[in-house]
């Protein structure tokens, strides 16, 4: 249990969570659940999700598992229906299913440029489009409301070979502060996390040997992030009183420079 936050300070909302198969998706679930949060958890892989809930369900919380592909605009529909349905509406949005394939831009991998557009652009604004409603009614209503969304470093660092993840991540960064602008007068709270290195699966996504061999490196030569430190900012920003928001947060390993 962490030092920061204790008790149930989310009691009564409703949180969801894509990308939540793995990593900080799996890690904030079962801590915004901890903190007394109804959990739905959203990703493809449905045996992540069912072990998931169990876990949260044998540490006494309520999640509910949606299987579902974050590309596909009317299964994210269905999936916001049915959380609505099984949970209530949402109240917390994690937008965070993403996808990291690094090569040179001259390799001209025009398929992994284009999953990386269809997962962390196109899916990001699925779930936006989905929740959004949700999230709107709980502000209107006086409640707490915040759409986090999951970003990255490279989003402001220029970073050899990253081009196309970093341009998808800059999008997101870029996009929450203009959503911020429309959406916090209406008293909803809109965010980006960036972290830095994290320990998570995310980097075995990447094909590229030069690129693998320097990520794989980065982890061994410094303390990365645990995905559980970065559950634990976003339980924060959730948890603060409902005229704060925290806009931006940076998150980095204490000996990563860059």
């Amino acid at each position: 249990m962490s030092a920061l936050l204790t008790g149930t300070p989310l009691a009564g909302r409703v949180a969801v969570v894509s990308g939540a198969s793995s990593g900080i998706g799996a890690a904030t679930a079962r801590r915004l659940a901890a903190l007394g949060a109804s959990v739905a958890v959203l990703a493809r892989r449905k045996d992540r999700l069912d072990e998931l809930i169990a876990a949260i369900e044998a540490d006494g919380g309520t999640a509910l598992a949606v299987a579902v592909d974050v590309t596909q605009r009317a299964a994210v529909a269905d999936a916001a229906a049915l959380v609505a349905e099984r949970l209530g509406p949402a109240d917390l949005v994690l937008n965070n299913a993403g996808v990291q394939l690094i090569s040179a831009i001259e390799e001209l991998k025009v398929e992994d440029w284009q999953r990386q557009i269809d997962l962390n652009v196109t899916g990001v604004m699925n779930v936006i489009a989905a929740f959004l409603p949700q999230l709107t009614t709980a502000a209107d209503a006086g409640r707490p409301a915040d759409l986090i969304n999951t970003s990255s470093i490279a989003a402001t660092r220029i970073l050899e070979k990253f081009s196309i993840y970093s341009g998808t991540k800059a999008y997101i960064s870029h996009l929450t502060r203009l959503m911020r602008v429309e959406l916090g007068p209406r008293g909803v709270r809109v965010a980006s996390i960036e972290p830095g290195m994290v320990d998570t699966e995310l980097p075995s996504h990447v094909t590229d040997p030069d690129a693998s061999a320097l990520m794989e490196g980065l982890l061994h030569d410094i303390a990365p992030l645990q995905a559980v430190d970065v559950a634990e900012t976003i339980a924060f920003i959730a948890a603060s009183p409902r005229h704060v928001n925290l806009t931006e947060i940076t998150v980095l390993p204490t000996a990563q420079a860059v």
